[in-house]
């Protein structure tokens, strides 16, 4: 029923309706020009599709004024007041995750950082709106790193990897930026991010290997 009234939208004129490459689970509806999932889950250990975000990759210098204008380090991730993610994916790259929608105004506040002569300090700024080239998903639950041990090698004890740690590996032998991004409850949550062609391989792995933990989808909600 979602496919056809979108399809029927779509007929009408209205704007076109962006879809993941990951298969929603139902009910499905759009929420900010988005296709995405509106399942409610009270399972202790769920798993959800959020390539709907907004996701722009910046580099620049990794030490000096615009590096110290985006705070925060290689390796770590903050999250500003207005609800942006900040993350240090690597040296000199940063990635911005935002609400649904809002590519060009975060692409548009790096920019007014950097004035056209090249301030500050002279540095050299790129940035690129990703969003529609990559999938994006949230596992949240206690039982988190016990189900990434399965399929990643990375430690995800708290001593080494606390809250607000980025990094880039392999998850499910795909290459995958994880950050752990916690609830402000403290509930342990970790943020996928991979490449879009691989996105359902990776939901699929982190579902399966869930399944002892009793993992459940949950549907999109743009926090």
């Amino acid at each position: 029923m979602a496919e056809s009234t979108i399809a029927d939208a779509d007929a009408a004129g209205t704007p076109p309706v962006a879809r993941s490459s990951i298969s929603q689970a139902p009910p499905v509806a759009v929420v900010d020009g988005w296709e995405v999932s509106q399942r409610t889950s009270d399972a202790v250990l769920t798993l959800s599709d959020e390539s709907a975000l907004a996701k722009v990759v910046v580099h620049g210098p990794e030490a000096g004024a615009f590096a110290g204008a985006m705070g925060v380090a290689f390796g770590r991730a903050t999250r500003r007041d207005d609800g942006v993610l900040v993350v240090g994916s690597s040296p000199g790259e940063w990635l911005l995750i935002g609400a649904p929608g809002t590519g060009a105004a975060l692409e548009a506040a790096v920019a007014a950082g950097v004035d056209p002569a090249g301030d500050p300090a002279g540095d050299f700024v790129t940035m690129v709106d990703i969003t529609h080239g990559r999938a994006l998903i949230r596992l949240t639950g206690a039982a988190a790193p016990s189900l990434m041990a399965k399929i990643c090698a990375v430690d995800l004890d708290d001593r080494v990897t606390p809250n607000a740690t980025a990094l880039r590996t392999s998850v499910a032998k795909l290459v995958t930026d994880v950050v752990r991004d916690d609830r402000p409850d403290g509930t342990r949550s970790y943020l996928l991010h991979c490449d879009r062609s691989s996105g359902q391989v990776l939901f699929d792995a982190v579902l399966d290997a869930g399944i002892e933990h009793g993992i459940d989808i949950a549907g999109f909600t743009a926090r």
